[in-house]
Parts: structure tokens; sequence; C-alpha cells
């Protein structure tokens, strides 16, 4: 009887990410904030948008939330951040 071992594993590919450039400060900025549908994923946000508010000077937020935590945002979501917010903080809840 032969024993025959496969290794499932694979090389890892490299690849290259193009961040945003990042505000030298949020002072006066709109923020952006996408719910991703997990439990408390909303209440975490409306936190970070309150520290940034309080403690950064963010101007505002907008917060709305995704159809289910594996779905990018649809189209409409995407449209009024890109005319309503300077910097997007997605979170998560759990």
């Amino acid at each position: 009887m032969t024993i025959r071992i496969f290794d499932p594993t694979t090389e890892v590919a490299g690849r290259h990410i193009a961040y945003a450039p990042r505000p030298e400060s949020i002072a006066g900025l709109r923020i952006g904030l996408v719910d991703n549908t997990k439990h408390n994923s909303d209440r975490l946000l409306l936190r970070i948008a309150a520290l940034l508010e309080r403690d950064h000077g963010a101007k505002a937020h907008v917060i709305r939330r995704k159809r289910s935590a594996g779905a990018a945002p649809h189209a409409e979501i995407i449209e009024e951040f890109k005319a309503n917010c300077d910097v997007i903080v997605a979170g998560i809840g759990d």
C-alpha cells in the first residue's frame, strides 16, 4: 500500500496596494461611516465619530449601512460619500 501526501499550500503572491493619501488633520473634515451590518457596528462607529468630532475637530458624520457584511457598499452609498464626505471609516461589530 502506498500513501500519497498532498501539500495544499501555495506561494503567496505579493501585490502592491496604493492607499489614499492621509490628511494631515481631520479638523473640519466630514466623516463617512460604513456600517457593515454586524452586531454593534453602528454603535462602535457612532462612538468613533463622537470622538473624532470632540477630540480631533471633525466637522460632521454620515453613517450608512451596507446590505451585508460581505458585500461592497452599493452605488448610492458610494455616491453619497463622494459628495458629502472627506474621509471614510469602515467598522465591524460583534
